[in-house]
């Protein structure tokens, strides 16, 4: 059987085991969020066996120094693994900025101890003390003097308790930085563009509005926000702002109650449409089937997915 080490400790574990569970099991706290690839929090690097699931997921750089995603990871063989500790490998940064939103919804403003090059729409992996989660950047770099994150506090949750507790001045540590499926291509500047979003899905999307208003996008652009209330719709009145600075721009704001109905009536103007879409998979997948029979074209749909962990 393959025997993992980690410092001091081995053990064996099963072939073609899930890295990410056999660390866990083990004890090896190695924090997780999608378990798809996509969030990056479980970095970990390798020395050995491994089945790598999704060996783009990563760069070329970091492959070559041994960085893998634990949980795309089979274990084939033995395997020695160092795990990303945010005070070796992490960026450090300052609490510059603490809100409430909405009663759910927590405005986290960060300062970087150096600056740090990013696009709307990016990831960017959090850690407070052992404790780490992925969330997207809904600042605008040529924008903002700081990095800003929108956290959903509705659940108690390891990182969320923890982060209610901050107050400007603390520290937190920055962990990868990853591209995300959101942005907006400036080769998009006449055609009619969708953002649609749930919950804090309105983040990202809300940096990516800004962008395509700072490069005078020249289609009509149409967000729609999905809340559980009227109390969910946290940047209510920045868009509406928006919306009466841009002919071009319009904002729908719905319920859960509203949803079905409000669903059922969507149709797309153009055929041209392009459609980003961000927030709770159950949602994510009804926008998506809506646009797909309405006749979005599948290559046209960009989305990414918030699985929460708190």
């Amino acid at each position: 059987m393959p025997e993992l080490h980690v410092g001091e400790r081995h053990w064996s574990v099963a072939s073609g085991s899930n890295l990410l569970d056999a660390l866990n099991l083990a004890g090896v706290a190695v924090p997780y969020s999608c378990r798809a690839g996509s969030c990056h929090a479980c970095l970990v690097r390798c020395q050995g066996e491994v089945e790598d699931k999704q060996p783009d997921a990563l760069s070329p750089a970091q492959r070559q120094e041994g960085w893998r995603l634990a949980c795309q990871c089979a274990v084939s063989g033995d395997v020695r693994v160092e795990a990303f500790d945010p005070t070796r490998d992490g960026l450090a940064a300052h609490v510059v900025g603490v809100d409430w939103l909405s009663p759910t919804v927590l405005r986290l403003r960060l300062q970087p101890e150096r600056g740090l090059r990013y696009r709307a729409g990016q990831h960017l992996v959090l850690w407070a003390g052992p404790v780490a989660r992925p969330y997207s950047l809904a600042s605008l770099p040529q924008e903002d003097p700081f990095l800003e994150f929108h956290l959903d506090c509705r659940l108690p949750g390891e990182f969320s308790d923890r982060a209610r507790q901050l107050r400007v001045g603390d520290s937190l540590r920055l962990g990868e930085l990853r591209g995300g499926a959101l942005q907006y291509d400036p080769d998009w500047q006449s055609r009619p563009l969708w953002l649609l979003a749930s919950g804090t899905g309105l983040g990202p999307l809300w940096g990516v509005l800004r962008e395509a208003l700072r490069q005078d996008h020249q289609g009509t652009i149409r967000v729609i926000h999905l809340a559980h209330d009227a109390d969910g719709h946290y940047l209510a009145e920045p868009l509406a702002q928006l919306a009466a600075q841009h002919a071009s721009l319009t904002v729908e704001l719905w319920t859960a109650a509203q949803s079905a109905q409000a669903m059922a009536q969507l149709r797309l103007v153009s055929r041209q449409t392009l459609a980003l879409l961000c927030g709770h998979p159950a949602s994510v997948e009804a926008f998506s089937k809506r646009l797909f029979l309405a006749g979005l074209p599948r290559n046209q749909l960009l989305a990414d997915v918030f699985l929460s962990r708190g």
